[in-house]
C-alpha cells in the first residue's frame, strides 16, 4: 500500500535547435533516446507501451500521445521511497521561430526530491538533446526499418518484460507472428508447348491447262453445186410433170368445149 505524503512537482523548459516532428519522434525511438540520454533506453511508441531508461533502473507507461505536440507517461525510479506511488510525467513541444520549446511537467514525485530531478532532467535531457540535435538535425539512417509498434525492449531486466516473450503487466504470453517466409519469387518454368501439327501441305494439283474453249460449230457444209448439165436436167424433169398437167388441162379443156358445141348442134 502506498503511504499518503506530499509530493513536488517541477516545471522546466528549453529552446532546442529542432522542430517537434523530430524531437517527438526521437523521444519515442528506443535507439535516439539511447543515444540522447548517453544510456540504455527502450520505448514502446504507442499508448499502453513501456518506456526505460537508465538501464531499467526508470520506468513507466506511456497514457497518452498527441503526435508532435505532447507525451504523458508514468514515471518511477529505483531510489523511489518504499512505498511511493508513480510519478506522471508531461512533455510538451511548441514550435518557436529558433525550433522548439521543450517543456517538462513532473508531478507526484516523492517530497524532497523535486529539486534533485530538476537537476536530471536538465543535464541529462535538455542540454543533451541541444548538442544532439545540433549534430544530427536528420534521423540516422538505418539499414533495416523495424515497425515502431514492434521494437524490442532489450533494456528491460526479465522481470520487467514479464519474462521470455511475455509482455509486462498481462501475465500471458505475447502472441508471436513467426515470419513468414517469402515464396520463393522463381517462378514455375512454363509448361513445353506442345509443337503445332503442322496439316501437311496438300499436293497441290497441277493447274489444269487452260480448257479450250468448244469451237462453234461449223455451219455444215453445202453440197456443192451440181454442175450445170445436171441442174438442166433437174429442171427438165421438173417441168415435165407441169408440162404434162398443163397439157392435160388443156386437152380436157378442148374436149369439154367439143362436146358442148356437140350437143348445142343437136
Amino acid at each position: 500500500m502506498a503511504t499518503d505524503m506530499t509530493t513536488d512537482t517541477i516545471r522546466i523548459s528549453a529552446v532546442v535547435v529542432a522542430s517537434p516532428e523530430r524531437i517527438y519522434a526521437a523521444w519515442l525511438d528506443s535507439e535516439e533516446h539511447s543515444a540522447i540520454t548517453h544510456s540504455t533506453a527502450g520505448v514502446e511508441p504507442w499508448v499502453g507501451g513501456r518506456h526505460s531508461a537508465w538501464g531499467g533502473s526508470i520506468r513507466g507507461t506511456t497514457v497518452e500521445l498527441q503526435p508532435n505536440r505532447r507525451i504523458v507517461q508514468t514515471w518511477w525510479a529505483s531510489d523511489f521511497p518504499p512505498g511511493s506511488e508513480e510519478s506522471r510525467l508531461e512533455v510538451l513541444f511548441e514550435p518557436v521561430p529558433e525550433g522548439t520549446l521543450v517543456t517538462i511537467n513532473h508531478t507526484g514525485l516523492p517530497q524532497g526530491r523535486g529539486h534533485r530531478y530538476e537537476d536530471g532532467w536538465k543535464d541529462f535531457y535538455l542540454d543533451n538533446m541541444r548538442e544532439y540535435f545540433l549534430a544530427h538535425p536528420e534521423p540516422p539512417a538505418r539499414a533495416e526499418t523495424v515497425a515502431p509498434a514492434r521494437q524490442t525492449r532489450l533494456d528491460l531486466p526479465s522481470a520487467a518484460r514479464g519474462g521470455d516473450g511475455v509482455r509486462p503487466g498481462d501475465g500471458r504470453p505475447a502472441a508471436r507472428k513467426p515470419a513468414q517466409a517469402r515464396k520463393s519469387a522463381a517462378r514455375k518454368p512454363a509448361r513445353a508447348r506442345k509443337p503445332v501439327a503442322r496439316k501437311k501441305a496438300a499436293k497441290k494439283k497441277p493447274a489444269r491447262k487452260p480448257v479450250a474453249r468448244k469451237l462453234a460449230k461449223k455451219p455444215k457444209a453445202r453440197p456443192k453445186s451440181k454442175p450445170a448439165k445436171a441442174r438442166k436436167v433437174a429442171r427438165k424433169v421438173a417441168r415435165k410433170p407441169a408440162r404434162k398437167a398443163g397439157r392435160a388441162k388443156a386437152t380436157g379443156a378442148r374436149k369439154k368445149a367439143g362436146r358442148v358445141k356437140a350437143r348445142r348442134g343437136r
